[in-house]
């Protein structure tokens, strides 16, 4: 196979979002610090765990201190895990999709994510095999919106990036995929189709990511 899929986990594949929002709002709350849902899927659903801390604390002009701000991260990752364990948080139609592109093309994910959450949520499934790469937010320098993650995915898949296409949920993620060199679809699972006027194409769900639909985007 010389053609690929990389696709985004949070919003893409699994319905995990609500379960990162929580998450901080527990953790950041015990400091004292209030995340609203609106804020979350506003303004940081596209950055990685510590990114989100960073930019969290410049909005709101709070000193954290690199220890304090890892502590942060950490705690969110333990509280999302315990959360996690607790849900079946893939969307019904992920694993037909995955079937599907996976008998004609390469399938790579590329995340915001901690590897050990994707891999988690992909053993329980039974869908480890069906990814020849996955890229978490720790395998990476820069997580997304830089192109890092993509770049790392196909060099793991072995294609160039042009002969991929990104299946994303955000415009942090289409600009990381555009920036790497991807086609990308967009699917209207975060954010209406207006927020998402950057990808090549844009569909509802994953059931309407046809083997057909990657084939035009890589011939166009």
């Amino acid at each position: 196979m010389t053609a690929a899929v990389v696709f985004d986990f949070d919003g893409v594949l699994a319905d995990s979002e609500r379960l990162h929002f929580a998450a901080f709002r527990d953790v950041l709350g015990d400091e004292g610090w209030t995340l609203s849902e609106r804020d979350y899927f506003e303004r940081y659903l596209g950055f990685d765990d510590a990114a989100l801390v960073s930019e969290f604390a410049r909005d709101r002009q709070i000193a954290i201190a690199a220890p304090a701000q890892a502590a942060l991260v950490q705690r969110k990752a333990e509280v999302f895990q315990s959360r996690l364990a607790a849900a079946d948080v893939l969307y019904p139609g992920a694993p037909a999709a995955i079937a599907r592109l996976g008998a004609r093309y390469r399938l790579a994910i590329a995340s915001g994510s901690l590897a050990v959450e994707i891999h988690t949520v992909l053993a329980a499934a039974g869908l480890s095999q069906a990814f020849a790469a996955v890229v978490g937010a720790d395998d990476v320098p820069q997580s997304k919106p830089a192109p890092d993650p993509y770049l790392a995915a196909v060099r793991a898949l072995g294609v160039p990036a042009s002969a991929a296409v990104a299946i994303e949920d955000s415009r942090w993620g289409l600009e990381s995929a555009r920036a790497a060199g991807l086609r990308t679809i967009a699917l209207t699972t975060s954010y209406g189709a207006a927020a998402l006027d950057g990808a090549d194409l844009v569909l509802g769900s994953l059931d309407d990511v046809t083997v057909d639909a990657v084939a035009r985007l890589l011939a166009s």
